[in-house]
């Protein structure tokens, strides 16, 4: 009986005590290892400019994977089957991505636009028939801010699917008027008089400049277009400004519009 324990404990000493302590390393040095390694990843992410909240989450789930998978070699190495084990996670994993399809989708958007960055916080974008300043990007949603003062959140699998239309990415956006005049109009005092007024406007850029162009002649009267530029939170200021201003101007420089009962006359 004394035996048995004795050889019991010889096996404990020369097989299972090795293996524990080489387990034991492995898992220190791994913890240590692992540790490093995220912060090498978020340094990266960092010098890359990646947002705040995607560099701790993803730093998180690098940590998370990488712990795992030291755990998984620590069991090997003690001797423990590990092979259902891997089996029961990756079961595990497929249900809960087929449960949770919808969000992953929302959430690989979500990361796909936090890296690529289609548009920033501040920028004014167009998605899924929605206009608005973007004021967060999440993980799974954007949310944006409307002209009319409304809040609302997009989902980031559509958006990153879908067309996107960033009216910010240049600095800024042009403002098109179209107007009739008269065709007697002289040509030179029109775009004089409209592009002083251009020049005035608080809202337009200086740079580039504005211009008028004549796009077409219609039954003698003058079709004009005027192109000019603003930032884009500034766009329906910079339009309806305009439009005031030079119905004004026109009208004190004496530039007539198209009557319509003479246009039925004619």
């Amino acid at each position: 009986m004394a035996i048995d324990y004795i050889q019991k404990l010889e096996v404990f000493a020369t097989e299972l005590v090795p293996k524990m302590m080489g387990a034991l390393i492995v898992f220190i040095i791994g913890l240590w290892a692992v540790s490093w390694l995220t912060k090498i990843i978020r340094k990266g992410m960092m010098a890359r400019g990646f947002d705040e909240s995607l560099q701790s989450f993803l730093a998180s789930m690098i940590g998370v994977v990488l712990k795992v998978m030291l755990l998984i070699t620590v069991a090997g190495m003690l001797g423990i089957q590990t092979t259902s084990f891997v089996a029961i996670l990756g079961a595990a994993g497929l249900a809960v991505g087929l449960a949770l399809q919808g969000s992953l989708s929302n959430f690989a958007g979500g990361v796909l636009t936090l890296i690529f960055k289609p548009y920033k916080v501040g920028d004014v974008i167009e998605s899924l028939g929605q206009t608005g300043e973007v004021k967060e990007i999440q993980i799974f949603n954007t949310i944006l801010l409307t002209g009319d003062n409304k809040t609302v959140i997009l989902p980031n699998g559509a958006v990153s699917n879908g067309t996107i239309i960033n009216y910010s990415r240049h600095g800024n956006l042009r403002v098109s008027l179209h107007l009739v005049v008269d065709g007697k109009t002289s040509i030179e005092k029109l775009r004089e008089v409209i592009s002083d007024v251009c020049v005035a406007n608080q809202h337009l850029l200086q740079e580039p400049a504005s211009s008028v162009r004549v796009e077409k002649i219609n039954d003698g009267d003058l079709g004009v277009v005027v192109h000019a530029f603003c930032e884009p939170h500034l766009h329906w200021d910079a339009y309806t400004s305009l439009n005031e201003e030079l119905k004004v101007a026109l009208d004190t420089a004496g530039i007539q519009f198209p009557s319509p009962a003479l246009k039925l006359s004619r």
